[in-house]
């Protein structure tokens, strides 16, 4: 292959930025975001935490934000492939597509999609003739895209659990005075009801806020994980049909 810089390569204009997933975790953020300034301003999350003795709520919040942190960062990151993807379509798809594949020509931008199609180019020259098979290299773009995405559902498991450990917590704080409940005593019997309340409502509390954090979270990682598999595919029918047919109809390469 001759050596062609690539200065002497026009890029074609790519289409504009890809912030689709971004946005819709940004939307759905900022609901949720609207949803407990609501509930703050009718007082039910000041009666949650000062309802839990454990504050397991409280902690399961926190847990919440940091997970909300985390996946922002991965969202934002997969925004960041999907528009990489498309420049790397938009340069393939150009009059220069042919010369952009020379492993000297180094204008495919820096990402996870254009690496592997570098990784593609060193295969084909390495080889020699014959067909490309991208079976590896394309298990091994879907791990690398995939990244942390899993600790979405190590989050969500998490927070259902803490909100079962408060349940069973509440149960015992409202189950522990009946065992010495005198019936003849009414101040101890109002003691007692005291308590089975306040247990009862850190069973309550705990559980809604597992369960409605598991959920946010849940459909937080959804979305994330259905952007990166629109990556991937992409990826896929952009070698498919662009990059792995260019290779292997080059009649230079070494046998």
């Amino acid at each position: 292959m001759s050596v062609v810089s690539s200065a002497e390569i026009r890029v074609p204009p790519a289409e504009g930025p890809e912030r689709g997933p971004l946005l819709l975790w940004m939307i759905f953020t900022g609901l949720s975001i609207f949803a407990a300034v609501v509930l703050w301003r009718y007082g039910f999350i000041h009666m949650m935490v000062a309802s839990d003795r454990t504050y397991l709520s409280s902690v399961i919040a926190a847990l919440y934000v940091l997970t909300c942190v985390h996946c922002f960062w991965r969202t934002r990151r997969i925004s960041r492939e999907a528009d990489l993807a498309r420049r790397c379509r938009a340069v393939l798809t150009g009059p220069d597509r042919a010369r952009v594949l020379q492993p000297d020509a180094h204008l495919l931008p820096s990402g996870l999609v254009p690496d592997h199609i570098r990784s593609l180019v060193t295969k084909a020259e390495t080889q020699g003739a014959g067909r490309i098979d991208q079976t590896l290299l394309l298990r091994a773009l879907a791990d690398r895209l995939r990244g942390s995405n899993g600790f979405g559902a190590f989050a969500s498991d998490t927070l259902m659990k803490l909100g079962l450990l408060g349940t069973i917590i509440g149960f015992i704080i409202m189950l522990a005075p009946i065992a010495g409940l005198d019936v003849g005593d009414k101040l101890a019997m109002k003691s007692s009801m005291g308590l089975m309340s306040d247990g009862m409502a850190v069973a309550m509390y705990t559980t809604l806020a597992g369960l409605v954090g598991s959920i946010l979270v849940r459909i937080q990682y959804y979305m994330l994980d259905t952007a990166t598999q629109r990556v991937f595919s992409d990826a896929v029918m952009l070698t498919e049909t662009r990059v792995t047919p260019l290779l292997e109809s080059y009649p230079e390469r070494p046998a």
